[in-house]
């Protein structure tokens, strides 16, 4: 899910999608009005699921979504080389996610960790 916000209102550290990929915005930049245009900014972010580097430049009246992604904690249960198995403590749904690898050797089971979740899209987001 997705909502519909106007440039301005952007803020570092929060979501915005750009090339329908949804990113953590990590620079904001805005430009003076010209004498024949209207104020741009430049947003720089990174992909929360594939990590690449994306950047756009649009007036600050322009309309841009912002995802609506959930951060949900979870229990591990099971650990293997790449992937654990969680189940989210609201629905006790269990389900794999890749274990990514500055994570390997800090996660044990029954612990319980925070992930996001957004379209069906699943990551580990634990902060150490």
């Amino acid at each position: 899910m997705k909502e519909q916000t106007e440039v301005r209102t952007l803020k570092l550290g929060r979501y915005v999608v750009i090339d329908d990929e949804p990113c953590s915005i990590l620079g904001l930049s805005h430009a003076k009005p010209g004498k024949h245009g209207s104020a741009k900014a430049r947003v720089d972010a990174i992909g929360v699921f594939d990590g690449q580097k994306r950047s756009i430049v649009q007036p600050v009246t322009a309309k841009i979504y912002v995802p609506m992604i959930d951060r949900r904690s979870g229990q591990i249960l099971m650990m293997s080389e790449d992937s654990v198995q969680l189940m989210d403590m609201d629905t006790y749904e269990t389900f794999d996610i890749k274990l990514p690898d500055e994570l390997k050797g800090k996660l044990r089971e029954n612990m319980e960790v925070s992930y996001l979740d957004y379209d069906g899209r699943r990551k580990l987001d634990v902060r150490t």
